[in-house]
């Protein structure tokens, strides 16, 4: 069975494993396009917060600026870590959480960027990524400056306004960069789904193929062996049909299913009439010394006691009650170890006798009287 079906199952076990991987790489894709989300989200409250850290130089502003600065900061470190030739996987496994990631994307995240990081759109995102980690580096270096200065003493009004103006130009800077960002990073995933339908399109076609052609392969297979099995039962038939010996076999009930051209002759039944009745319709079994065995004809086949030999002379009362002496042999069918019936094999000894009884006679009387020696 498993020299038939392997092939299905490796198409099978091929197009699960095939679909599986592009799942989990959208999944990855997904992930990342969620990243991006949130760290143009904190960009923009880091620079929103530290503009509103010059204006009112409140502690609790700084303290929001810096929890929004730390997921970009995240992000960075996890870029930094990941291009080292043997990246520390528990730092950017860290990394990947402080940038407010899922905890169940993490692993996605590592593993895309490790194995798409050459991947043309994903170094165009990783690119740009770059250039807007470099403006708000230059925002993290311009807010110490002024928590340093803050906590200095007073700062004049030109101060501030040139720390405003440095604020807006990064955030002038860092604004393109992110849509830039965004953009290259959602143009590789449409072209990576893309990729992902047609190799997943063209696989299922060139597997479908493969089981196509196994599969004509086995019908033609079937075909053969069933063209061969019908031409073997056309020749048994024909066989059967040829032999002057009744032949008729029934199942373990004793229905009949089968008689050739002798045996209807022999019983003066029709095959068709006679399919599926009982053997005790068509003839009874009169033992020719007399000795009742009180089992049915099946029952005797069945227990071996009716096995080739000439010992086994009877004497066959048809329905019509005309009689004729058969010499019969029976023997069970089996089929898988199992016996799913007999086949009786009946010679009509008619004309034996016949001629036994002439040559007796010629023993006994003159030939040309006719008169007893």
């Amino acid at each position: 069975m498993l020299g038939i079906t392997w092939p299905f199952i490796a198409v099978v076990v091929f197009q699960v494993a095939l679909g599986s991987l592009s799942l989990y790489t959208l999944s990855a894709v997904r992930a990342y396009v969620a990243g991006e989300s949130l760290w143009s989200k904190a960009q923009k409250d880091a620079i929103y917060y530290l503009n509103l850290y010059a204006e009112t130089r409140d502690d609790s502003t700084y303290q929001r600026y810096r929890q929004a600065i730390t997921v970009p900061q995240g992000d960075h470190q996890l870029r930094e870590v990941m291009d080292q030739p043997s990246p520390d996987l528990d730092a950017a496994r860290q990394a990947v959480l402080q940038g407010g990631n899922h905890p169940d994307d993490v692993e996605r995240i590592i593993w895309f960027y490790r194995n798409f990081r050459n991947v043309s759109y994903m170094q165009t995102a990783i690119d740009y990524w770059d250039i807007g980690d470099d403006y708000l580096g230059k925002l993290d270096m311009l807010a110490v400056e002024m928590r340093s200065s803050f906590a200095a003493g007073p700062v004049d009004a030109r101060t501030l306004s040139d720390w405003k103006a440095r604020i807006v130009t990064i955030n002038e800077g860092v604004t393109p960069a992110a849509k830039a960002f965004s953009d290259a990073l959602g143009e590789g995933s449409r072209m990576l789904l893309r990729v992902l339908l047609i190799t997943n399109l063209l696989t299922a076609m060139f597997l479908i193929a493969i089981a196509w052609r196994r599969s004509s392969k086995l019908l033609a297979q079937r075909q053969a062996f069933a063209s061969a099995l019908q031409e073997e039962k056309e020749r048994a038939q024909i066989t059967l049909q040829a032999i002057g010996d009744a032949v008729i076999t029934t199942d373990v009930e004793g229905s009949i299913g089968y008689m050739n051209p002798a045996a209807e002759q022999l019983t003066h039944w029709q095959a068709g009439q006679a399919q599926g009745l009982p053997l005790s319709a068509l003839f009874s079994l009169v033992d020719e010394q007399a000795e009742e065995d009180g089992r049915s004809l099946v029952e005797q086949v069945l227990s071996g006691s009716l096995k080739g030999g000439a010992e086994h002379a009877r004497l066959i009362q048809r329905l019509d009650g005309s009689t004729v002496s058969v010499n019969l042999v029976g023997s069970p069918i089996v089929n898988d170890g199992q016996v799913s019936g007999i086949v009786l094999v009946l010679h009509d000894m008619t004309q034996e006798r016949q001629y036994i009884a002439n040559l007796s006679w010629q023993a006994t009387h003159d030939a040309l009287t006719g008169l007893a020696n």
